[in-house]
């Protein structure tokens, strides 16, 4: 099999203001996930993922996606090796460790202390402000288009090698099936149980996808 990767494709046009958009947007990715998961009310499929598998093999978040998303990029570049970029590897390497300094940071400053000990309306302040954020952000480092994230890659080619299913159907039950090895991973193997809510995690699968969509169509005319 033939692998269609040349590194050529890591300079795109507009190179300069692409990578000024994407590698912030990247960057704060990882802060306001990090918001989410001290509020507790659900992250995004992957990182509710990556949050129960972390805490089983007793690493933080930021090793855990590089070994995740490394065993996925293997698949990515035998299989849709044209979907790599600078966002592909600043995806998959700096928001896990961007999610680690923060939630150092949050505890040390009392950020943490403070969200867990607010009471629902502080918890839905910094839910809504953070997953509103989330949004914008990542549909600017979808936009920037200098490469797709070993996660949202995988569906991407799992759709096109099903091309009678729709493609949002092929995304949910990825989604849904990262939020069941989360969950197997905080019943089965965590004395814990499961890290963060499995409801929230869900819900986010459901309405990241169309939010960003929305999100993203004025950013194209700057983009």
């Amino acid at each position: 099999m033939k692998i269609n990767f040349s590194l050529k494709q890591f300079i795109v046009p507009n190179f300069a203001k692409r990578i000024s958009f994407m590698l912030p947007a990247v960057l704060l990715m990882g802060v306001f996930v990090s918001i989410l998961v001290e509020v507790g009310w659900g992250t995004d499929p992957a990182s509710f993922m990556n949050l129960n598998i972390s805490h089983v093999i007793g690493l933080s978040l930021g090793p855990t996606e590089v070994i995740t998303y490394g065993i996925m990029f293997i698949f990515v570049l035998i299989f849709g090796a044209q979907m790599i970029g600078f966002g592909t590897l600043a995806n998959m390497i700096l928001i896990g460790f961007v999610v680690d300094f923060c939630r150092w940071l949050w505890s040390n400053i009392g950020l943490a202390d403070f969200i867990a000990n607010g009471g629902i309306t502080i918890k839905l302040i910094f839910f809504v402000v953070a997953l509103l954020l989330f949004v914008i952000v990542a549909a600017i480092y979808m936009n920037a288009q200098m490469g797709v994230a070993p996660y949202d890659a995988l569906p991407a080619i799992i759709g096109n090698a099903l091309p009678k299913i729709p493609y949002f159907i092929v995304r949910q039950l990825f989604d849904f099936s990262a939020v069941g090895i989360g969950v197997l991973f905080g019943i089965l193997f965590s004395k814990d149980g499961i890290q963060g809510s499995v409801i929230g995690s869900v819900v986010m699968s459901v309405l990241l996808g169309p939010v960003v969509q929305l999100v993203a169509k004025p950013l194209k005319k700057i983009l």
